[in-house]
C-alpha cells in the first residue's frame, strides 16, 4: 500500500509525530488529499509552537484565506511579535482592509500598544491608509494613545506625513490637538518641519498652541525656518508666533535659519522683531548667535544680513566662542574678511581651540591665517 492510501487516523498520527513545521508541510504537500487532511494540523501546529507567526505573515502580506485558516485552527489574534507588534498593527500598516476588519470581528485588540508604530491606529495614521482610520475609530480605537519608536500620537504621525484627510478625520473623533511628546513635539511642530502648509492651516484652525515647547526644534516656528518652509513661516508669524521662543535644537528661529543659509527666511524674521543679538547658550544651540550660526556655515548673505541688523560681531558662547572663530575653523575666508572689516576682535579667544588664529592653523587654512 502506497503511503497516500494509508488509513487517514494512521495519516494524522505520522504527522502527529513530525517535530517540525516544516517537515509536516512537506509531508502535506505529497498530493491533494494529504493536504486537504493535514492543513488543520499544520495550523495548530504553527499556532502552538510557533506564535502564530501564519498569522502575522498573512496579516503583512494580505492573505486573507489564509488569515481565515489561522484564526479557524487556533491562531491567537493578540499574540505579540515582530515589527508590527500585533497582526492587526502589521494590516493597518499594510492597508489590508479587509483582514483589518477579519480580525476585529474575530476580537483582536483594538488599542494593542507595542511594535514599531505603537497601536494599529497609529500605524494606518502614519502610512496614510483613510478607511482603515475610520474603521478603526468606529471600532473604538483611542485616537490620542503614544506609544511605538517615536512616542507619538497618531495625530503627529499624520501631520509629519502629509495626511490631510486623516488628520482632519482625527480632529474630528477629538484628537488632542496639542499632545505632546514624539520627535517633533507636537502635531504642528511635525507639519511645519515637513512642509505640510495646509495641514499647519487645519491645526491652527483647530486650536493648536502656536508657540508649545517641546521636541527637536523646540517650536513650530523654529521648525518652520530650520526647514527652509518659508510660506509657513509666514503663516505663523501671520497668526501670532512668538519670534524669539527659545529652545529646540538651533535655540532661535534666527539663529535656525541663519545655520541653514536661508536669507529669506532671516529676513522675514528680522522684519518680524528677531532679537538679533540674544544668547542662546542657557536654553540650547551649538552657536551660541544667530552671527555665528551663519559664520560656520558659510553663509555669507546671511552674515551680511545680520551685520545691517545690528547683530554684534563680537558677541561670545556657542561652541566656537564667536563668530570670527567659528569662520576661521571652518575655512570660510570671505566671511573671515567681512567680519574683520566690522570690527571682529581678531585676539578674543574661546571655543576649542582658544583663537581665530589658533583655530585656522589647526585646521590647515594657510590663507586665513
Amino acid at each position: 500500500m502506497l503511503l497516500p492510501d494509508l488509513p487517514v487516523e494512521l495519516l494524522k498520527s505520522i504527522s502527529e509525530n513530525l517535530d517540525s513545521e516544516r517537515s509536516i508541510s512537506a509531508f502535506s504537500r505529497a498530493n491533494r488529499r494529504l493536504h486537504n487532511l493535514l492543513t488543520g494540523h499544520l495550523y495548530r501546529h504553527n499556532a502552538r509552537w510557533c506564535g502564530s507567526s501564519a498569522l502575522f505573515w498573512a496579516a503583512r502580506q494580505g492573505r486573507e484565506e489564509t488569515v481565515r485558516k489561522a484564526l479557524r485552527w487556533g491562531a491567537d489574534v493578540n499574540v505579540k511579535d515582530g515589527e508590527y507588534g500585533s497582526a492587526l498593527q502589521a494590516a493597518s500598516a499594510e492597508g489590508h482592509e479587509k483582514i483589518v476588519q477579519l480580525l476585529i470581528e474575530n476580537n483582536a485588540d483594538i488599542n494593542a500598544e507595542d511594535g514599531y508604530y505603537g497601536s494599529a491606529l497609529q500605524a494606518a495614521s502614519e502610512r496614510g491608509h483613510e478607511k482603515i482610520v475610520q474603521q478603526l475609530i468606529e471600532n473604538n480605537a483611542d485616537v490620542n494613545t503614544q506609544n511605538g519608536v517615536f512616542r507619538s500620537s497618531a495625530l503627529q504621525a499624520a501631520s509629519a506625513e502629509g495626511h490631510e484627510k486623516i488628520v482632519q478625520l482625527l480632529l474630528k473623533n477629538n484628537a488632542d490637538v496639542n499632545v505632546e511628546g514624539g520627535e517633533y513635539g507636537s502635531a504642528l511642530q511635525a507639519a511645519s518641519a515637513r512642509g505640510y502648509e495646509k495641514i499647519v492651516q487645519l491645526l491652527l484652525e483647530n486650536n493648536a498652541d502656536i508657540d508649545a515647547e517641546d521636541g527637536e526644534y523646540g517650536s513650530a516656528l523654529q521648525a518652520a525656518s530650520a526647514r527652509g518652509h518659508e510660506k509657513i513661516v509666514r503663516l505663523l508669524l501671520r497668526n501670532n508666533a512668538d519670534v524669539n521662543t527659545q529652545g529646540g535644537h538651533y535655540g532661535s528661529a534666527l539663529q535656525a535659519g541663519s545655520a541653514e543659509g536661508y536669507e529669506k527666511i532671516v529676513q522675514l524674521l528680522l522684519e518680524n522683531n528677531a532679537d538679533v543679538n540674544v544668547e542662546y547658550g542657557e536654553y540650547g544651540g551649538e552657536y551660541g548667535s544667530a552671527l555665528q550660526a551663519a559664520s560656520a556655515g558659510g553663509h555669507e548673505k546671511v552674515v551680511q544680513l545680520l551685520i545691517d541688523n545690528n547683530a554684534d560681531v563680537n558677541v561670545e558662547g556657542g561652541e566656537y566662542g564667536s563668530a570670527l572663530q567659528a569662520a576661521s575653523a571652518e575655512g570660510h575666508e570671505k566671511i573671515v574678511q567681512l567680519l574683520i572689516e566690522n570690527n571682529a576682535d581678531i585676539n578674543a579667544e574661546g571655543g576649542e581651540y582658544g583663537s581665530a588664529l589658533q583655530m585656522a592653523s589647526a585646521e590647515g587654512y594657510e590663507k586665513i591665517v
